[in-house]
């Protein structure tokens, strides 16, 4: 119970001594000029009236406000109508003394006439003429320019220190305290395991991390040694951020979260100093979880582009985590978790074992982890119940955990901008095309021409993707305006671990279906094949220079996946060397484009039925082409493997 007061008392607060020091400034400036006797308001009429009765003792005429202050003799008190004047003092006491009266003049000089007038009449009374002067308002006033820098200068040094109330962090000297926060059982976090759907390797990997945490004897009495980090490595929304805290949830020790960015500061040496003060703290609470988010902030390879110098405080930092991590002074029973989408930036200092012991790839999710993704943000919608959870799985390769995520968000949008009751097939279908060719604009103003050549267009992918092995078949095509693009087409593309050069060959062939559909209809070509061109470059350039699939160069690369190799002032090769390799993507795009108008030469008339199908319908689907093209006459590899699964369960 004395606990419990002790913690109802208001805690002292450094706020209270400046607002005790204003009010007594306030009242001074107040009192300051004998002003604190309530003297009654009159007017000049009156008081010529009090003047010619004689009741007139004393006038003070205050040169510098332009009013008047008129004490009355004992006889005039006695009066009725000055009785009232008796209790007027502010501390309770007949104003006796006076002055009673106080009343505002327009002009001073007419009044010393009208006062002289009086006296030539036979008035008696003093005449005073004084300047009333608030000396502790003068003070302050003089004070105020010093009051204001002072408390500019305390508003910048708590900005800059990262603090808002009072308090140790709040201060200038403790800017270089780590920003990390803390989650231990009072901040308890209710991510597990169970909520990452997917990853089940990377799970695996850092789940033996949290085990060794949580009974260490079980992996030391055999010799073992705890890792000192593990390194989360992958593609932006592949959940590397979702991991960590899971781990935090499960691990059930103190879980240090920060960014790397934290440690950026603009004094010198902050970083440095808030990497000792992270680990101390990290250390006094072991057995702990360090999480440093997008540690390429600090982690990026040192001398690299460092002509002018301005990287020393960050490199500076970056020697001090090295040293922390595995130095002289080595913290025990402390594991340190990094996550970073640019791995091949990082430091080969912090990369190596002792260090980052484990570097945990996390990938983009195949078939079945999209599946369990799915499964995990289709819990809060309300969904059809006749719902394939497979179909979507297989609607969105190459998707992260963080755009199935926005897939399921943004259908149960679209089913409540439709009025609907719960979130369907239909919704979620369009909410994979928002995502990955934008907002349909229909009302934008397209010619009659530039229709029909965008429905030949797409009409020219759709033949060409359907007629070659290893193209992606087709789901969708459309004329409809939809973000940059004046139409798209929507293609199923298989999840391939290695790509053969005949599979990258049909792909271009298809990209470049679009062109040449054009030029067989209309001997014209347009700039609306500018991204189709661009991704042609790219594929060829990389089979040239990066994959070594062209005879011409042979088995030769001119990529660095490590990315530690710098040119940026030279080309890997020669100038002879870059000839034949602009020569070489030229040769390859120019043979695919050739094969392309050769193929849709053969098929003119079903380039034209398809095309007239899209400009009556403007979107169209896979059960279009069959009607024209007839079956596909080759079957994808997910089709070869549900086939397999077939005949394996008839057996």
């Amino acid at each position: 119970m004395k606990e419990e007061k002790k913690s109802n008392q208001p805690k002292f607060n450094i706020y209270w001594i400046y607002g005790a020091i204003i009010f007594v400034l306030l009242g001074l400036s107040f009192f300051g000029g004998n002003d604190w006797q309530t003297m009654s308001k009159t007017n000049i009429s009156n008081f010529e009236k009090f003047l010619n009765a004689g009741d007139v003792s004393e006038v003070i005429v205050i040169r510098n406000k332009s009013s008047v202050r008129v004490t009355l003799t004992k006889e005039a008190l006695n009066k009725s109508e000055h009785k009232v004047l008796l209790t007027k003092n502010i501390l309770g006491q007949e104003n006796i003394k006076g002055p009673h009266y106080q009343f505002e003049v327009g002009s001073l000089e007419l009044f010393e006439e009208k006062l002289e007038k009086a006296r030539a009449n036979g008035a008696i009374f003093r005449l005073e003429f004084i300047s009333i002067e608030n000396r502790w308002l003068d003070t302050l006033i003089g004070f105020l320019p010093i009051i204001i820098i002072i408390g500019v200068w305390i508003f910048l040094m708590r900005r800059m220190s990262g603090g808002g109330a009072g308090g140790p962090g709040g201060q200038i000297f403790s800017i270089g305290k780590s920003k990390a926060k803390l989650f231990d059982k009072n901040t308890e976090v209710k991510v597990t395991f169970k909520d990452v759907a997917g990853l089940e390797g990377a799970k695996e990997e850092i789940q033996e991390i949290v085990d060794f945490l949580k009974s260490p004897k079980k992996y030391t009495i055999l010799g073992g040694k705890i890792p000192k980090g593990a390194l989360l490595v992958g593609a932006p929304g592949t959940g590397k951020t979702l991991l960590a805290k899971a781990v935090a949830g499960e691990a059930k020790v103190p879980f240090f979260s920060l960014s790397g960015s934290d440690f950026v500061e603009m004094f010198v040496g902050v970083g440095a100093s808030r990497v000792r003060d992270l680990f101390k703290q990290a250390k006094d609470k072991s057995p702990s979880i360090i999480f440093i988010d997008e540690i390429d902030a600090i982690g990026r390879a040192r001398g690299k582009s460092n002509i002018t110098g301005s990287n020393d405080e960050r490199e500076n930092t970056l020697n001090q985590l090295l040293t922390e991590m595995d130095g002289f002074g080595t913290n025990t029973n402390v594991i340190v978790i990094a996550a970073t989408n640019r791995a091949d930036v990082l430091d080969k200092a912090l990369m190596r074992a002792g260090r980052f012991d484990r570097q945990i790839y996390v990938d983009l999710p195949d078939l079945n982890e999209r599946k369990e993704i799915f499964k995990v943000h289709l819990k809060p919608l309300k969904i059809i119940k006749t719902l394939d959870i497979d179909f979507l799985a297989k609607q969105t390769p190459g998707f992260s955990g963080a755009d199935i995520a926005n897939v399921c968000n943004e259908s149960a949008l679209i089913a409540a901008r439709k009025n609907k009751k719960s979130v369907g097939k239909q919704d979620f279908l369009d909410a994979v095309d928002r995502i990955v060719g934008g907002l349909e604009k229909k009302n934008k103003i397209i010619t009659p021409e530039e229709k029909e050549t965008i429905a030949y267009h797409e009409a020219g992918h759709a033949i060409i993707s359907w007629l070659l092995e290893h193209a992606a078949p087709l789901v969708k095509v459309t004329i409809v305006p939809r973000g940059q693009s004046l139409g798209a087409a929507w293609y199923l593309p298989e999840e391939r671990q290695i790509v053969r050069t005949e599979q990258m060959l049909d792909e271009m062939c298809a990209a470049l279906g679009g062109r040449a559909a054009e030029k067989i209809v209309f001997n014209k070509i347009s700039t609306g094949a500018l991204s189709d061109l661009e991704k042609v470059t790219r594929q060829a350039k990389a089979m040239v220079s990066i994959y070594g699939l062209n005879d011409t160069l042979g088995n030769i690369t001119y990529y660095d996946s490590s990315g530690q190799t710098d040119y940026n002032f030279s080309k890997p090769y020669s100038e002879q060397t870059a000839q034949v390799i602009d020569k070489e993507i030229s040769k390859i795009i120019e043979k695919q484009y050739s094969r392309a108008l050769s193929l849709l030469k053969k098929s003119k008339d079903k380039l034209k039925q398809l095309a007239e199908r899209l400009l009556e319908k403007e979107v169209i689907f896979k059960d279009d082409l069959e009607n024209i093209l007839g079956k596909r006459p080759y079957k994808t590899n997910n089709e070869k493997i549900e086939e397999a699964k077939l005949q394996k369960e008839k057996k």
